[in-house]
């Protein structure tokens, strides 16, 4: 498998040069994420939530940081969004916990600085919000793995606002594309900007037969309504 990622690798590199973020690109993601088990689809037998909502996926971005090909496929997709839509980027902060390693390996692969934003305060010390330096008015985007609902991706940025820096953008592997989400982001001014997301990963899951067609229905109306389905 991790020959075959390779081969991927060294051809995804030269396409998205010219076909900057292509539906391609995102479908290639989630054959990735299926394929390492990062994400699972059981309409059946749904997965519970902390928010109590019940969900045909499970996504497990962690389980990328443990191959190779594909944690530098997705640095590479970042460093193109940083390049295309956000060249004039000054700091990389990554969201603790998922979102810190895959900010570090962009804010390296750009030589620039990294920060990063704990859900709550340090509890000891310099009960810090945020580590590493903060300076006043410089251009930040925010690196998460996963958007749901959206709440801890926003009040994150809002962390960095509050710090006298200004964000610029805020950028995903993974998004479930919820109504929610989209409308939280927008009224907190924060452009958002994911490598894949719940559609591209359901065309590429019936075409790779992780599910059935016939469950297309219901996974589809998983993402309208998440809050009552199954209920």
């Amino acid at each position: 498998m991790v020959l075959c990622f390779h081969k991927k690798l060294y051809f995804c590199t030269s396409f998205i040069a010219n076909n900057f973020m292509t539906n391609a690109v995102a479908q290639q993601l989630a054959a990735m994420l299926l394929d390492i088990g990062a994400v699972k689809l059981s309409p059946n037998k749904p997965f519970t939530w902390a928010s109590g909502w019940f969900s045909p996926i499970y996504c497990d971005n962690r389980l990328v940081l443990s191959y190779p090909p594909i944690r530098t496929f997705i640095k590479e997709q970042f460093v193109q969004v940083v390049q295309m839509q956000y060249p004039q980027t000054e700091i990389i902060a990554g969201v603790a916990t998922a979102g810190v390693p895959h900010g570090m390996l962009l804010a390296d692969a750009l030589q620039l600085p990294f920060i990063y934003i704990r859900p709550k305060p340090k509890e000891h010390g310099m009960a810090n919000l945020i580590e590493g330096k903060v300076e006043q008015g410089k251009k930040v985007l925010v690196i998460e793995d996963l958007i749901s609902t959206g709440g801890s991706s926003i009040k994150a940025a809002q962390a960095v606002q509050a710090a006298g820096m200004e964000v610029i953008g805020m950028v995903s592997i993974f998004n479930y594309g919820f109504e929610v989400a989209q409308t939280a982001m927008q009224q907190a001014g924060i452009q958002l900007v994911s490598l894949c997301n719940y559609q591209n990963l359901l065309v590429e899951a019936v075409a790779k037969d992780y599910v059935a067609e016939d469950e297309m229905a219901s996974l589809q109306e998983w993402r309208k309504s998440p809050d009552t389905w199954k209920k």
